[in-house]
């Protein structure tokens, strides 16, 4: 089914769009609250809500690109659901050590908090726009859907020493970026 189809679904108020979404998007949605949680039943549960969320978002908005709204919204819920457990529990996980990937990058400050600003986000996104595409695609996966290492390498049909010294240079351009633009002293 085509993603306006599924869209029209949400509008209509039909439930099938549910069954549709998580059919279509289900394994995508998954995988990005996998690399954020490392649990099964709060994975679900990030789905679940992903799916009502849409429900209730779609009749005012309505996507351009479903499955990067799904995605956002999966990674949202996700990254609220880990903080809650990290602050209960103190530990750190595979999310720490990414967002620790970009502590340099970002000034020092908790990396997480400080994307969530404006600013910081356009000129993330002027830094993107500078990257090849090959570049562009490793820098996402591991700090957008927060993919291993391995992952990538096997996705981008490289060696994972390769995605790591590809991955130090291109935050050390971030690095470069950001100071240029007063983000980081």
């Amino acid at each position: 089914m085509e993603d306006r189809e599924i869209i029209d679904l949400y509008w209509a108020r039909d439930q099938r769009a549910i069954m549709k979404t998580d059919e279509k998007y289900g394994n995508y949605c998954r995988s990005i609250a996998w690399h954020i949680l490392a649990d099964r039943e709060d994975c679900e549960e990030c789905l679940n809500d992903t799916w009502l969320r849409a429900w209730n978002a779609m009749p005012t908005a309505r996507p351009t690109i479903l499955s990067a709204f799904l995605g956002a919204i999966t990674r949202n819920l996700s990254l609220d659901r880990y903080r809650k457990k990290r602050s209960a529990k103190r530990g750190a996980g595979q999310a720490d050590y990414i967002f620790d990937e970009l502590t340099d990058c970002a000034g020092g400050d908790e990396p997480s908090r400080r994307l969530e600003e404006q600013e910081l986000a356009q000129s993330l996104n002027r830094f993107l726009r500078g990257l090849d595409s090959e570049k562009r695609v490793l820098f996402v996966r591991r700090y957008w859907y927060m993919d291993t290492v391995a992952e990538i390498a096997d996705r981008c049909g490289l060696s994972e020493g390769n995605v790591k010294t590809a991955l130090f240079r291109i935050r050390q351009k971030l690095k470069d970026h950001l100071r240029r633009e007063g983000f980081v002293v």
